[in-house]
């Protein structure tokens, strides 16, 4: 890995999602969290009710099960914040399509 950083190949960006509460938009309708880059930056990201029911055992208790799935949810949050997969207001918003 040293190497890569000499020749500028590796890439130290990421999304912290520790002390983040979630909350349910149903006007958005997706669960909504906070992830913070490196720079301490505040990024909204979003998982869509959508994405809840399509890949997760879901009650229609989207809070509950963003909870329990929320290591595997802020991966894909991550994941497209690293290839630069903002939505047009700068957010992220993990669909059905990245899981």
């Amino acid at each position: 890995m040293a190497i890569l950083a000499v020749l500028g190949m590796n890439d130290s960006r990421y999304l912290n999602f520790s002390n983040t509460k979630a909350r349910s938009d149903n006007l958005q309708m997706a669960i909504i969290f906070l992830g913070h880059d490196n720079n301490k930056k505040e990024i909204e990201c979003a998982i869509s009710f959508e994405a809840l029911d399509n890949y997760f055992e879901n009650n229609k208790d989207y809070l509950k099960t963003f909870i329990a799935n929320q290591d595997r949810i802020y991966h894909e949050a991550n994941k497209k914040y690293l290839c630069d997969k903002f939505e047009a207001n700068g957010s992220i918003l993990v669909r059905s399509e990245d899981l």
